[in-house]
């Protein structure tokens, strides 16, 4: 105020040179600091010789975009209707055309007239999945691999079968269901555990777990409804041997292959004797025993993995790399290509030493010598190209591979009647040796 007073008795009027003088007249009269700020943000006018300050308008509260698409959400849709004009089926007579005109008209300005349809938005909000039974047993299969389980029970199948002793379907059908409910105990184990890491992987991420189709206890619960009574059926109704298979098999899986993924390329060794103990168990079922048939059988499939996971592990290695998981074809792609070549070639002497060892005839090794030499000859093109297209062929190969090799092998077999005759003749002819050399 005082201010303001002043530059009325000293007679300023919009002369910017008395207002320098006035700021450079002695100390008493000298603008302060604070004064000239206040001078910078207020506009100071003369309207009939009386100082009057006017302050800067403020500009129009800019409205958050937060509420601008809250009231944008809260507005409701208008969506216009033109309802059709129905035809005119009659014709017009002269005398009446005017007032038919008219009449269409109004009709055609009534029904072509707009009804606002209000439609209101629907907010977002969290849904709650919920099972349905029909639902169930499509996740149920996923959960214990159904794919897998089928090769698991397919191989133990064909080592029963390949067993010296007559057929017995009753034994079979119990051998082929506790192996079957045993593996899908085992995969449903193995994804129970490694949830957190499927989810990072473009080929596990829409398994049953990791999306929340089924919760963990349910999927335990499954397994453990399929573990006991696939080990009881395994034990009580097969024999004791095959159930004590099947049990260290899960045990292997799950406690011993799962958790050496993340830590070592040696799980692929580990695996690979997971995937060998199927026909082995199927062996068992049938003779009771652990015979060198059932270890030949089991190298075949101990071999026959390394060529089939190998090629699929190199075209996932950006999968199994995001996953966290130590595969060779990530850490060591020169030894999983070596690996894969060493046991191709290894099928065909598998295939040789089967009949020697007594279990097939010789026209075995012959007839599955080409099939041998094909895989082998992919493998080695694994090897020399390192790239997806030849682990591509590796793997597509290898899925025909393994059932051709097996029903090759159970045509070759040797027959139960073969052996028994066998085993006659040589005891007849160590009983005529033993009369001979009696006195």
């Amino acid at each position: 105020g005082l201010f303001v007073w002043h530059l009325k008795n000293t007679g300023v009027r919009q002369i910017p040179c008395q207002f320098v003088h006035l700021c450079r007249v002695a100390n008493d009269r000298l603008i302060t600091f604070q004064y000239f700020n206040f001078l910078k943000r207020m506009y100071v006018t003369q309207y009939n010789k009386d100082l009057s300050q006017r302050a800067k308008p403020q500009s129009d509260s800019v409205t958050s975009p937060f509420r601008e698409l809250q009231r944008l959400d809260q507005e409701k849709k208008i969506i216009h209707k033109i309802r059709p004009v129905s035809p005119v089926l009659q014709p017009l007579s002269e005398t009446s055309g005017r007032n038919g005109l008219r009449e269409m008209k109004s009709g055609a300005e009534t029904e072509d007239s707009v009804t606002p349809v209000r439609a209101e938005s629907k907010d977002r909000q969290w849904k709650e999945m919920k099972l349905r039974l029909d639902d169930l047993p499509g996740i149920l299969a996923r959960l214990s691999k159904i794919k897998l389980t089928a090769l698991v029970v397919s191989t133990a199948s064909a080592g029963f079968a390949m067993a010296p002793v007559p057929f017995d379907l009753t034994c079979f059908l119990l051998a082929s269901l506790g192996t079957g409910l045993a593996s899908c105990a085992a995969n449903s184990i193995n994804q129970f555990f490694e949830v957190p890491f499927d989810s990072n992987m473009n080929r596990t991420k829409n398994r049953p777990l990791v999306r929340g189709q089924i919760s963990p206890l349910l999927a335990v619960c499954f397994a453990a409804s399929c573990g006991v009574p696939g080990i009881a059926l395994l034990t009580l109704g097969v024999n004791p041997l095959t159930g004590a298979l099947g049990a260290f098999n899960i045990f292997l899986y799950t406690c011993c292959y799962t958790p050496m993924k993340r830590m070592s390329i040696a799980n692929t060794w580990v695996g690979a004797v997971v995937g060998a103990i199927p026909p082995v168990m199927g062996w068992t079922a049938a003779t009771g025993s652990l015979d060198a048939g059932a270890l030949l059988l089991g190298g075949i499939l101990y071999s026959w993995q390394f060529p089939h996971f190998n090629a699929l592990s190199w075209g996932l290695r950006e999968d199994y790399s995001r996953g966290g998981y130590c595969m060779m074809s990530v850490t060591h792609p020169g030894l999983c290509r070596r690996v894969a070549l060493r046991h191709c070639l290894a099928l065909i002497g598998l295939s040789t030493v089967a009949p020697v060892l007594d279990i097939t005839t010789w026209t075995f090794p012959i007839i599955s010598l080409p099939i041998n030499l094909y895989i082998s000859y992919l493998g080695f093109r694994f090897y020399r190209d390192a790239d997806r297209s030849s682990s591509r062929k590796l793997f597509f190969c290898s899925l025909w591979h393994l059932p051709m090799l097996l029903l090759v092998m159970f045509t070759c077999k040797k027959s139960f009647l073969e052996k028994e005759e066998k085993g006659d003749l040589l005891s007849g002819n160590h009983g005529r040796a033993m009369e001979i050399r009696l006195p």
